[in-house]
Order: structure tokens, then C-alpha cells, then sequence
């Protein structure tokens, strides 16, 4: 009988354990000390991934850090402000510094603003101007930006997996915040862009994908569960496994698509 550890013959990517293998790649994950970030951070690690977990702030960070390493993963903490190409060149040096090539970067870092969301005390007309330009910023520019500074490297080896984290209102705009929606849909199509360019002027072997969480955490209760089929919220949890496949082999042909994690919101009618 062959011995199937002595052999010489390339790993067989129809084998599971294969095709899911991440053990000892590096990632950065933006906004990892965030409430989605965080968990991905935590499950790429019991991966065997190492991780630089970037956030605005070290406290935070240094969390996520404690965190994976009691777990006997490898982790550093990066304090970052994504909107700033000064913090995350300084951050890609650390990366290489500690942990060498970055093969994984995960652009979750986003989030809203009151000052750019309609209510009854804040019409549309009387949106903040800076209020709107921050959330656009932080949810588009630091993306942008982000892969930027961390796809380069990328570029010159010829390889590399990136995962922008869109949103629901990337497909289905929501009520009351359009600075969010708007970034969120920017996001969706550069996704599609950067995944066109990186394939056709760099390699293929360099891919650019996108999840779109559903609702995680939300004050619109059961008017959501009434167009979620799955009946539920999501949890962050919930991610994990469409990321994993993202990042490893398994997904080796997926590039520029857009994945909804929403329990079938995206897909109801309503009838």
C-alpha cells in the first residue's frame, strides 16, 4: 500500500483538509477589534493563521491580541487610523517586520454616524456635510486606501487574497442612512474593480472578494425577521465560514463576487 505521507506528488486539492488549509499564512484584518473583525480575527487563528489585528485603538487591539494568544495563536496588535496612509504604511512595516508577507488582508473596519441618519430631528436636507464625508470616508476611503498599502505587496508576488466586508445596504439600500448605504454599494463595486484589475494586470493568482453581512445587531426587530426566511438574526459567528472559504484554496477560482450572509434577506420579495 503507498505510503501517502512519503509521497512526492502535490497535495490533492479535492482533499478537505487540503482545500481549507490556511495554517501559516498571514492576515491583517482592519477594524479587528470590532464586533465582526474580532470573531474573524478569532477564527482565522485556531486556523493556524497569524494575525495583525489593527484598530483605532492599542487598548482595543491588545484585547483581540490576549484573546488568541491564550488560545495559543499567533497575534499582534496595531493601533491604526485607516483614513491615514501614513498609520497604515507604519503598520504594513510592522507586519513585515513581525510576521513577514501578508497573504490575507480583511477590510472590516466601517461603521455609521448619527450625524449622517435621517430621523425625525434630522431631515435629509440638513444632513451634516462632515458627518456624511466621515462615514463615506471611514467605510470607503479606508478600504480603498487599506488595499492600497497592503495590496502592493501583493502585486509583486504574484498572489494574495483579499475580502472587503460590504454590507446588506450594499444591495438593498436602507432607510435613514444614505452616507452608509452609498459607502457600502462603493465598496461592492470596487470590489469588482480591484478583482478585474489585480487578475489582468498583475495574476489571477491574486483574489478580491466581498461578504455582505445581513442583520447582526439592529433596533428594527421584527419588521427584519419578517424578511429573513432563516427566521432569525445572524450572529458574527455566522461569517466564519464563508470567510475561511474565501481565504483558502477552496475558492482558488472565485474572484470579484459580492457573497450575502443574511439568511436569505436579500433573496425575499416579501411575498
Amino acid at each position: 500500500m503507498t505510503e501517502l505521507t512519503n509521497s512526492t506528488n502535490p497535495p490533492d486539492p479535492t482533499v478537505p483538509q487540503t482545500l481549507f488549509n490556511v495554517r501559516g499564512l498571514t492576515a491583517v484584518i482592519t477594524g479587528g477589534s470590532g464586533v465582526l473583525g474580532s470573531v474573524m480575527a478569532l477564527a482565522l487563528a485556531k486556523a493556524g493563521v497569524r494575525v495583525a489585528i489593527l484598530s483605532l485603538h492599542a487598548a482595543s487591539s491588545a484585547k483581540v491580541v490576549e484573546a488568541i494568544q491564550a488560545e495559543n495563536g499567533e497575534a499582534i496588535g496595531i493601533a491604526c487610523d485607516v483614513v491615514q496612509r501614513t498609520d497604515l504604511e507604519r503598520a504594513c512595516t510592522e507586519v513585515l517586520k513581525t510576521f513577514g508577507p501578508i497573504d490575507i488582508l480583511i477590510n472590516a473596519a466601517g461603521g455609521n454616524s448619527p450625524q449622517a441618519t435621517t430621523s425625525v430631528e434630522r431631515s435629509f436636507f440638513d444632513l451634516d456635510l462632515q458627518g456624511v464625508d466621515s462615514v463615506f470616508g471611514l467605510n470607503f476611503m479606508g478600504t480603498f486606501l487599506s488595499c492600497q498599502v497592503f495590496g502592493r505587496g501583493m502585486a509583486e508576488r504574484g498572489q494574495g487574497c483579499i475580502v472587503n466586508v460590504a454590507s446588506m445596504n450594499a444591495l438593498r439600500p436602507l432607510t435613514r442612512i444614505p452616507a452608509y448605504s452609498a459607502a457600502k454599494a462603493a465598496v461592492a463595486n470596487f470590489t469588482q474593480w480591484l478583482a478585474v484589475h489585480m487578475a489582468r494586470e498583475y495574476r489571477s493568482q491574486i483574489r478580491v472578494n466581498a461578504i455582505a453581512p445581513g442583520f447582526i445587531l439592529t433596533e428594527r426587530g421584527q419588521s427584519i425577521i419578517a424578511h429573513t426566511p432563516a427566521g432569525r438574526f445572524g450572529t458574527p459567528e455566522d461569517l466564519v465560514g464563508t470567510l475561511l472559504w474565501l481565504v483558502s484554496p477552496a475558492s482558488a477560482f472565485v474572484t470579484g463576487v459580492v457573497i450575502p450572509i443574511d439568511g436569505g434577506f436579500s433573496a425575499y420579495s416579501g411575498v
